[in-house]
């Protein structure tokens, strides 16, 4: 009986030994893998092009000065249809053209004292403004503005109300292509780190996209925009 004890407990101690030897093995391993699960490569990739505008917002400022109500509105108004004209005559829709409210000043009312006195006692300023996505067409026009001076109507403007405003709004249709050529971007960059460091380049890991921004390309080229857009991707290495 007790040899066949003593037997049993070999066999046993046998089958234990193997066991953990297996068990290390396999915890090995896993260590092993779970060390190469913790090399990766972090690489950003840029998608950047140049579009035209879609919508261009010409604002035409003037200005109207006279010591009586009644003549300056009525100056307001041959203003505007003159400056209303002048666009239609050079490719400007009537749809495309609006007008602001005059804003009237009253000079008398402003003055704090002294002899001096305003040659006009009234001064308006009012606004038209082209809509239009005829980028070319308005730009076109834009150079012949002095024609309005020539006609007698004082045009005004420098101030951040007047400036010109191009408008792109397709960047739904191109943020796709443009996503997936900044992945491709960063996945060359990642190979060739992968290459240069004697490894494999494995999965992606993780992923974040940037936000897009859209600029003017220059200053002179306002209607030009720059649309931008970097990806950045962490991919796992193998050896």
């Amino acid at each position: 009986m007790l040899t066949t004890n003593r037997s049993s407990a070999l066999i046993l101690g046998v089958f234990l030994l193997l066991g953990l030897s297996a068990l290390g093995g396999l915890l090995g391993k896993a260590a092993l893998d779970h060390k190469q699960l913790d090399r990766t490569v972090t690489v950003k990739g840029l998608s950047e092009r140049e579009y035209q505008a879609d919508i261009v917002i010409w604002p035409i400022p003037f200005a109207v000065a006279s010591n009586d109500l009644d003549s300056l509105y009525t100056d307001l108004e041959v203003n505007a249809a003159q400056i209303r004209d002048f666009l239609t005559e050079n490719g400007i829709q009537p749809d495309e053209i609006s007008y602001a409210p005059p804003v009237i000043t009253d000079r008398s009312a402003q003055q704090y004292g002294g002899d001096n006195r305003a040659e006009f006692r009234y001064v308006a300023s009012r606004m038209v403004t082209v809509y239009s996505e005829n980028i070319e067409g308005v730009r076109a026009v834009m150079n012949e503005l002095p024609e309005l001076g020539k006609r007698g109507i004082v045009l005004t403007g420098g101030d951040y109300q007047s400036q010109t405003e191009y408008i792109f709004t397709r960047l739904n249709e191109v943020k796709p292509e443009m996503i997936e050529e900044a992945t491709r971007n960063a996945r060359e960059v990642a190979q060739k780190f992968a290459a240069d460091s004697q490894s494999r380049l494995g999965k992606i890991r993780r992923a974040s996209q940037g936000q897009f921004s859209i600029s003017e390309r220059d200053r002179n080229n306002p209607h030009i925009k720059q649309v931008r857009v970097v990806s950045t991707v962490e991919y796992y290495l193998s050896d």
